[in-house]
Parts: structure tokens; C-alpha cells; sequence
């Protein structure tokens, strides 16, 4: 039958007062409590009024009542007359208790965050069917007390970072730089199978030098870049050259420039080039001979996004009200400001600033102007309700923008970027575009301020954009004086 909610014809689940409902509009009723226009509490809306205002079953006379039996709450239900709520704190209760039957002190938080959450149906499956959670009644069962250190133990993994999210999020962990402070654990696992002496190099090229430098430029940035992965390509080519040296006979003290040479050489990407970290760390300590890696060269931007394009996507990101909310805001601030997608996932509510009708940014050192559609968005953005996650976010949380799904992480740079791609908008030709468009009409240090880019990326971009402009009007001159001596050509008397 037509089900009276989403009007598709589909199997009935069940009949309400307001009519046939199919099994997911059912789902979606029972699980979303509202306020009765009648009695005014919460409880899933199963009919209507005259005025069409959403009733109770109770208030519309219907005999069907969604109220659980154990704690009184309405909707959600369970079975047997308890609600998801009731039956996940038990088997929280279950998961975490330790021999005595009580949850330890250190795990208490974790399970009030698990029992507090919005989405209890999927916290149950988490509780049933997830390793993680096996794990940690594994951990319970053995008494082990739960720490960074302890997780860093275990193969690394986007299940992993989610559950150690989890307990950051509810006081159990404290709060560390997760991008960095995972590199450790993930270089422990990568070495189990090779030499013990090329692991007896990277540890200390990591430990000594990569990340002590990576932790204090990490302290005085005030917009957080994804590192980890700089770092461990790092290591990953170290390794590389240390296993070809091995393969060669010899040894790093005994390699010289033409052998380094030959290796560069054997692969024709710029890959290779990162070993001159690695290279220059082991000539500072008398470990190697001092030997030359070519630097990447800069190369010039490409894939720009044309002038016609980009007004075509901002206008669309502007008005296009079938595209989710998220990607018209995303997009817009890369096509018309050049935001890095790594800087718009960051973003958070105290950096959207009101004054009269105007909303301002503050993407740089300085807040900038928003169009008012843009503007509109952003505060969209803002009063949107939170995403239900199984932890909901901290109390220290920032007011994300656009948040992710990890507990008190926004969204990831991958998945702003592929959201993005999959409503026809490439972020890096766009944001390009948008660059090379602004660097034409603005000085290095203003562009550098507004958009919070190093001055020397500022520059290099005016620099790019002015020279273009320069040979555009080399080009109009030269195709102006043309088209005159044509005309002049043409005007004379046969």
C-alpha cells in the first residue's frame, strides 16, 4: 500500500491513525520522539489533529503506547516492553564490569558516554558485533589499566583510532596530538620484519629528529596540517634505501654519490627526493658520507579553474539548494577565498563573527567579509543540529563547522575532498583558480594575512599571476597594434 509518510508503495509495517506506514518510516517515527501538540510531552507521533499537529497514541485515542516499562521514557523501543536505552545500559553493564560486578572508576566515564548517546540502537551493535568492544572486556577481564601506550600495542588502524577517540572524548585518555604521537606505534608494527640494523637507524632519524621538530612546529601553528603522513613517507623511503643498500653488498658509510645517483634514478618520481632528510641526518652524526639529493624543483601551478567556470560553480554552490549543505559551504569558500580543504575542515563556529547584517571569517590574522548567501550558509552550518554519533562530542570540544563522525574530530581532509568531487567540484583546480585569480589583485602581505598562507607562498603566487598578466598585456599590445595597421591598410585609397 502507499505508506502515509514517505507516499511509496511498499509493505505495510503497521496501522497508525495517520494511516498505512511501511517498515522505515515506522523505524524513523518510533526512534524520534517529538513534542505531542496535545500533552506536550515526547513521544513518537502517530496521528494528527484537525490543524494536522502531530499526537501521541495516547492523546489521539489509540491504544498503542511506546512508553518503556523500566525508566518511563517514550520511544525507541526495545522489546518486551523496555526501551533501547534500559537494554544498552545493561549490556554496558556487562561489557565493562570487571570480576566484582562493577565497572572499574577509570572506565565509568566511557560508559555513561556509551549510555548517554542518541543513537542507542547502534551502540548496542557496537556492544554485540565490534572487536573493539571485545577488546576492551578482554582488557576488564585482565585487570590491565587502560593508556595510550597500551593501545599504541595493538596493529594501528582507523577501528583502533576511533575506540582510543572514544575514551579522549569521555575523560578516560587524555587528550594528546594524535596525528604525531601515533607515528611511534605505526613505525613498531611497520619494522617487525626487517633488518634489526636498519631499524636501529629509523628510530632514532624518527624519534630524535623527525618528531622532535614536527612537536615544536606543532605547537605554534594556530591551524593544525596533517603531518603524520609527511613523516611516515619519510621513514618509508629510508627504509627503501637502506634495503636496496643491502641488496648491493655495501653499506651506507660506503655509499657514495653515483650510487645514490643510480638509486634516484631507478624511479622516475620525486618520491625518492624525501631521502635528503634522512641523508642530511646521517652525515650530521659521521654516519655517511655528505652527499647531494637533488631538490623537487617548484613547478608551476596547473589545473587552474577559468573565470567562467568558477561563477558557474559559485553560483551553483550559492543557489543550488539540492546540494547538501556541507559541500555548498565547502565549496564556496574554496572557489571565491582559496581555502585549503585541510583549513575548512577545521573551522569552528567562534571564527564566524556577526556584526549588523554582515558576517565575517576570520580564515587568516584578519576576519574577511562574507557574500550574504555565504554568510547564510555558514550560519546554517552553525544552528544545524549535531550529527548523532555513538560518543557525542566533549564539553571541551570546539564547535565544529563541519564535524566528522571520530568523537571530537572533524571531518577528515579525504572526505571533504571526495564529498566535494562527488557533486562536481575539484577542489585542487578550483582553489588554484581562485589563487591565481586574488593574487592578481592583491599584494603578497594582504593575500598572506587574509588567507593565513605563508608570505612566501603569497608571494610566489602574485609573482605567478602578475607575470601572466604582464604577458597578457604584452600579447593585447602586440594584437592591438596588428589589428590598427590592418585597419590602417584597409582605409587606403585603391
Amino acid at each position: 500500500m502507499t505508506c502515509t509518510r514517505c507516499e511509496r508503495d511498499k509493505p505495510v509495517m503497521t496501522y497508525w491513525p495517520i494511516g498505512p506506514v511501511c517498515q522505515s518510516c515506522y523505524t524513523a517515527i518510533v526512534r524520534s520522539p517529538a513534542e505531542c501538540a496535545r500533552c506536550h510531552e515526547p513521544h513518537p507521533l502517530i496521528a494528527r489533529d484537525a490543524s494536522g499537529a502531530g499526537l501521541c497514541g495516547p492523546c489521539a485515542g489509540h491504544d498503542v503506547d511506546y512508553t518503556c516499562r523500566q525508566c518511563g521514557r517514550s520511544g525507541n523501543p526495545y522489546g518486551h516492553g523496555r526501551c533501547a536505552h534500559c537494554v544498552l545500559a545493561d549490556k554496558v553493564n556487562d561489557l565493562l564490569a570487571g570480576p566484582d560486578g562493577t565497572i572499574p572508576a577509570q572506565l565509568q566515564p566511557l560508559a555513561d558516554g556509551l549510555t548517554s548517546t542518541h543513537a542507542p540502537f547502534k551502540a548496542i551493535q557496537w556492544v554485540h558485533e565490534h572487536p573493539n568492544a571485545q577488546l576492551l572486556a578482554a582488557f576488564v577481564t585482565e585487570g590491565r589499566p587502560i593508556s595510550h601506550d597500551l593501545l599504541d600495542e595493538l596493529p594501528p588502524g582507523a577501528a583502533l583510532q576511533h575506540l582510543r577517540q572514544m575514551m579522549v572524548q569521555t575523560g578516560v585518555l587524555p587528550e594528546r596530538h594524535e596525528d604525531l604521537e601515533r607515528v611511534p606505534a605505526w613505525l613498531e608494527h611497520h619494522l617487525v620484519n626487517k633488518p634489526v640494523e636498519h631499524a636501529n637507524l629509523v628510530r632514532p632519524f624518527l624519534h630524535w629528529h623527525l618528531l622532535r621538530r614536527a612537536r615544536s612546529r606543532a605547537g605554534k601553528r594556530t591551524f593544525p596540517t596533517t603531518v603524520g603522513r609527511d613523516l611516515r613517507r619519510r621513514i618509508l623511503v629510508a627504509l627503501d634505501l637502506l634495503a636496496w643498500i643491502s641488496a648491493q653488498k655495501t653499506t651506507l658509510e660506503e655509499l657514495r654519490q653515483d650510487d645514490l645517483d643510480r638509486w634516484l634514478d631507478e624511479e622516475n618520481t620525486q618520491r625518492r627526493n624525501r631521502v635528503r632528510y634522512f641523508l642530511g641526518w646521517t652525515a650530521d652524526r659521521g654516519l655517511s658520507r655528505r652527499l647531494t639529493v637533488p631538490s623537487i624543483p617548484r613547478q608551476e601551478p596547473a589545473d587552474l579553474l577559468d573565470d567562467d567556470e568558477r561563477w558557474r560553480l559559485v553560483q551553483r554552490c550559492l543557489t543550488d539548494e539540492t546540494l547538501p549543505i556541507e559541500v555548498r559551504a565547502a565549496g564556496a569558500l574554496i572557489i571565491l577565498f582559496a581555502l585549503q580543504a585541510q583549513r575548512i575542515r577545521h573551522l569552528t563556529a567562534d571564527q564566524l563573527t556577526e556584526k549588523g547584517d554582515d558576517t565575517y571569517l576570520t580564515a587568516g590574522r584578519h576576519p574577511i567579509l562574507l557574500p550574504p548567501r555565504l554568510g547564510a550558509l555558514l550560519r546554517g552550518l552553525v544552528s544545524r543540529p549535531p550529527t548523532p554519533l555513538m560518543i557525542p562530542h566533549g564539553p571541551n570540544t570546539p564547535r565544529w563547522l563541519f564535524p566528522g563522525r571520530v568523537p571530537g574530530q572533524p571531518i577528515d581532509g579525504h572526505s571533504l575532498t571526495n564529498l566535494l568531487n562527488r557533486h562536481g567540484i575539484s577542489a585542487r583546480p578550483a582553489r588554484n583558480g581562485a589563487l591565481a585569480a586574488l593574487a592578481a589583485d592583491l599584494p603578497a602581505a594582504i593575500l598572506a594575512d587574509l588567507l593565513g598562507l605563508h608570505v612566501n607562498t603569497a608571494v610566489r603566487w602574485v609573482t605567478y599571476a602578475r607575470r601572466d598578466w604582464a604577458d597578457y598585456l604584452v600579447l593585447r599590445a602586440a594584437d592591438q597594434k596588428e589589428n590598427a595597421k590592418k585597419q590602417g591598410n584597409s582605409a587606403r585609397p585603391e
